[in-house]
């Protein structure tokens, strides 16, 4: 179990550091509604990173697997290259669009989630871990757990290490904010305005990272 949570730990980070949900949850903080809508969000991210790491963990469960650790895990190492090659694609097209798009200027559905009611961002939040992004990081998760060898029931403790992780950035400052509200809106400001340049840059640099460790995961099991 400790080898299966080394292994996802990286790719929660990941999940963790995406900048989408963070900047979404800065504007709900930083508007009216946040003491009605950053909750729900909150709830929808949880519940959204928990729904794609089980519904993927159980079908990596068809999966066949080594029944050695000396054998080669083909199906499932080869699985994670491709993952890990499709996260450095995106790296890649991140990387190009921040070069061409320099700019600080936010999507126009994160400028409105300061509209936000609970429903709209609850629903917001959980359709926020089916992007391209966030299906790939589940995928990689739940290969992780099937090549460790761990039954569903065993994943329970990973899959909830992995999902604490994933929502700790967005959990940390909607806890902190709603506690000292006055103390953190200067903090917010500064983040919201550092990640809106910075986003892409940094989406590229960490699916870079992650894709290259699940490949040389990968590769290991071959």
């Amino acid at each position: 179990m400790q080898q299966a949570i080394a292994h996802i730990l990286p790719i929660a980070i990941a999940v963790a550091l995406s900048s989408v949900p963070i900047l979404a949850t800065i504007v709900i903080l930083l508007s009216p509604k946040r003491t009605t809508s950053a909750v729900p969000f909150l709830i929808g991210w949880v519940l959204g990173i928990l729904l794609v790491v089980v519904v993927f963990t159980l079908t990596a469960q068809f999966l066949p697997a080594a029944r050695s650790p000396r054998r080669p895990d083909t199906v499932i190492g080869t699985l994670e290259i491709i993952v890990g090659g499709a996260l450095i694609a995106l790296a890649i097209f991140e990387w190009i669009q921040a070069r061409r798009r320099p700019s600080a200027t936010m999507p126009k559905w994160l400028k409105a989630a300061d509209s936000f009611g609970p429903w709209a961002a609850f629903g917001v939040a959980l359709l926020l871990n089916v992007r391209p992004k966030a299906l790939l990081l589940g995928i990689a998760a739940g290969l992780a757990l099937r090549g460790d060898g761990l039954t569903p029931a065993e994943s329970l403790i990973p899959i909830a290490v992995y999902t604490l992780v994933g929502a700790s950035t967005v959990a940390a400052p909607i806890i902190l904010t709603l506690a000292q509200p006055e103390r953190m809106a200067p903090r917010l400001v500064s983040m919201q305005d550092w990640i809106a340049r910075n986003m892409k840059s940094v989406t590229a640099v960490i699916l870079l990272v992650i894709g290259l460790a699940i490949i040389w995961t990968g590769i290991g099991r071959l």
